[in-house]
């Protein structure tokens, strides 16, 4: 596997978007780790709305209907 000037700087100066499972198993085999070792799972906690915030459930949103007009010939 050949990792880019800039794949390596990404990967070292800081948290990378993406990661293919070819370079992540390259790492593991090189630092002699497991993928648990490099990755550090969070959950981003959602705000719950608190009392009297809401009126109630959202409506549904649907689609805009459309309107099929006859060919004018023009």
């Amino acid at each position: 596997m050949v990792l880019s000037r800039e794949q390596v700087y990404r990967l070292v100066a800081g948290v990378p978007e993406r990661l293919s499972l070819t370079t992540l198993a390259a790492l593991c085999d090189i630092l002699s780790c497991t993928p648990a070792d490099l990755i550090e799972p969070y959950r981003v906690a959602r705000s719950r709305p608190t009392r009297g915030d809401s009126a109630g459930p959202a409506a549904p949103k649907r689609p805009t209907r459309a309107r099929v007009l006859p060919d004018t010939g023009g």
